[in-house]
């Protein structure tokens, strides 16, 4: 293959990458216009987030006389932007670098652009609000007509669908996922597993609830959000949500939302969780099932929890910038929208 460095190649792209930067400045005016503070996370974290399925670049940190004290390149800088929080900032954003291991495909970078942004004591409404918004603000600035990807195509302009995540397993998979959740939103697998092979899932033995969820949200369910309209996808099952409150009306459920556009997710947002004691104990559960599937497990950010007993209430989402810029562009690929791809 060419490399990105030639040429030929790099003309091809230029135009898309010049367009990225377009889209940085228009978003980084919208926030500045609506209050918000610009911050910079820094990369070297004791913990790289505590969610099963996230892998981390690990280093060692040397001291002046050469011992080594283990850390990790953040898969995000939230619990950075969550500590600012703590510590009396209200609205800030960070188009921050992170990193993370075993992603590398079409739409996956091992070193990408997190858009990372949170409002204090305001309602995650207010943030999906936000995401849409960003995403038609993208759309203007490079003009294109429709988004597409993989034939599948969207108007970003149309009124987004609203779709909770149990209303698109009955839609798109016809399984009833409420009812293998327990009243405190645990998943149980035996009925999970049923529902699924009703659907004509194969299920291993060794397959946990969250391995089936995720069986059926990729294969059923993801294909057939964004299409003709921005969807969000919203009110995870609590096992599901990590970092997220439960839904004042359904214990089960939580304020959890991703947006997706030609069946592409572009961002992940939450009414966030501030209960050290809860927190920590998701943090365990998501260590425990890392071990079993990956026989490793990352170390807690003590500090982390300890700044949570002292944030306020919030909401915030993650969204991967250069996701935006490839579909915004025309790109057919992320790797068409980084100045410096991956070796």
């Amino acid at each position: 293959m060419t490399p990105w460095w030639s040429q030929d190649r790099h003309a091809d792209r230029r135009p898309m990458l010049i367009q990225r930067g377009s889209i940085k400045r228009a978003l980084r005016e919208w926030f500045e216009a609506q209050g918000f503070t610009e911050v910079e996370c820094g990369a070297l974290a004791v913990s790289p987030g505590n969610e099963a399925h996230l892998h981390a670049f690990e280093t060692d940190l040397l001291t002046t006389v050469g011992e080594g004290r283990k850390r990790y390149l953040h898969t995000s800088p939230e619990f950075a932007c969550k500590k600012l929080l703590a510590a009396g900032e209200k609205k800030i954003f960070d188009f921050a670098r992170v990193y993370r291991n075993r992603e590398r495909g079409p739409l996956h970078a091992p070193e990408f652009t997190m858009l990372e942004w949170y409002r204090a004591n305001e309602p995650y409404e207010a943030v999906i609000a936000d995401t849409l918004t960003i995403l038609r603000l993208a759309v203007e600035t490079t003009g294109i007509a429709a988004l597409s990807y993989k034939e599948r195509k969207c108007d970003p302009y149309a009124e987004a669908e609203r779709l909770t995540v149990a209303d698109a397993f009955v839609r798109h998979a016809e399984m009833d996922l409420l009812q293998t959740l327990s009243e405190a939103g645990e998943g149980d697998r035996t009925a999970l597993a049923k529902e699924a092979s009703h659907a004509n899932f194969e299920i291993a033995e060794n397959d946990s609830w969250a391995d089936i969820f995720s069986k059926v949200l990729v294969a059923r369910v993801e294909p057939k959000l964004g299409i003709g309209a921005p969807t969000v996808l919203y009110e995870y099952p609590r096992c599901e949500a990590a970092l997220a409150r439960a839904t004042p009306h359904d214990p089960r459920v939580a304020e959890r939302f991703e947006l997706y556009v030609c069946g592409v997710e572009l961002a992940n947002g939450f009414g966030e969780l501030t209960d050290p004691v809860e927190q920590r104990k998701r943090f365990e559960a998501e260590m425990d099932e890392k071990e079993r599937v990956y026989g490793e497990r990352y170390p807690l950010d003590e500090d982390f929890l300890s700044a949570l007993a002292h944030m306020p209430p919030a909401s915030g989402v993650a969204l991967g910038f250069d996701r935006l810029a490839m579909l915004a562009t025309g790109a057919r690929t992320i790797d068409d929208v980084l100045w410096t791809p991956c070796p």
